[in-house]
């Protein structure tokens, strides 16, 4: 955030040369007169230019601030119409699945059990019992995502809990011909937080990047301290990257560009509530046809902790 004390130097400096500009011109002969003037004149223009600058940033942190305020209320406001839904759903899912497993216990006895023309059904009520189980996943999601969990901060190693997450696509990358690339240095230090929800966030994009990423390509995740309080994890993949329209969308629940069956929208809206929940922000560019970048930035020391 851009200080008083930073206007206020800008503001000295510019006066300080204009004095200058005022004894000069009694000192010097007529015909140098104009010097002292165009000093005066370049100094007040200076100033204005680098206050004009300061103000600009200002407002632009200011709409920062204000969108991050705007996302989380309605990230808020969503959980709680979510968790009404997830409940309401679970009661007759919870039906459905008692009367499909008694359907596929009567179906396996005697004499319908011997009968290969209720094949058919016999597929059709696994069909109904894998849905459900889908639907069960899908509202649990929902209530994790609703759910206000208090972080449990310690002090973590943060290249071990980033490794320990990128290891777990290693495989998958492997199968895809995608270069996984790490980039952690030795010097890190320890950061408070919350290793369990840090994971989550973590694991969340890898996969993402992973899914955008066709074979061939790569992910790059970084880990560095970006400043004296901050440290920065980068998640960097050359996919097809994200429409600039859909930029600002992403983070909202359900909003998905996947397939039809392939993802519920929920994961980039629950890393969000995580990172904001552990005092830290979550970031995104993207070029389309070039790929995207995920950054989270956190506190070294919590502010649970502080």
């Amino acid at each position: 955030m851009i200080s008083a004390s930073t206007i206020k130097r800008n503001t000295l400096g510019a006066t300080a040369l204009v004095l200058l500009a005022v004894g000069l011109a009694h000192i010097l002969p007529p015909h140098w007169l104009f010097l002292p003037v165009m000093l005066a004149l370049g100094a007040c223009l200076t100033s204005f230019r680098r206050v004009a600058e300061i103000v600009d940033r200002v407002r632009q942190e200011k709409c920062d601030l204000d969108e991050q305020l705007i996302q989380s209320q309605k990230l808020a406001a969503i959980g709680e119409l979510s968790s009404g839904i997830a409940h309401e759903i679970n009661n007759p899912l919870a039906v459905i699945s008692q009367e499909a497993e008694w359907m596929t216990h009567l179906l396996g006895q005697p004499p319908l059990g011997d009968q290969p023309e209720l094949l058919e059904v016999r597929d059709s009520v696994k069909q109904i019992e894998k849905q459900v189980d889908r639907c069960r996943t899908i509202t649990h999601k929902l209530l994790n995502f609703a759910r206000r969990m208090d972080p449990v901060y310690q002090v973590e190693d943060l290249s071990s809990l980033v490794a320990d997450m990128s290891i777990l696509v290693e495989r998958e990358a492997a199968n895809r011909d995608v270069s996984l690339i790490r980039d952690f240095p030795a010097d890190l230090p320890g950061v408070c937080t919350d290793a369990p929800l840090l994971r989550q966030v973590i694991l969340n994009l890898l996969t993402n990047a992973l899914q955008a990423v066709g074979r061939g390509g790569f992910i790059r995740v970084t880990a560095r301290q970006c400043d004296p309080g901050h440290v920065e994890i980068r998640v960097e993949d050359n996919g097809m990257g994200i429409p600039k329209e859909n930029l600002t969308k992403i983070f909202n629940p359900f909003f998905t560009t996947k397939e039809p069956g392939q993802g519920t929208g929920l994961g980039l809206s629950m890393c969000h509530a995580i990172v904001d929940r552990l005092g830290g922000r979550i970031g995104v560019e993207s070029t389309v046809g070039k790929g995207t970048v995920f950054t989270v930035t956190l506190p070294i020391q919590s502010a649970g902790r502080a």
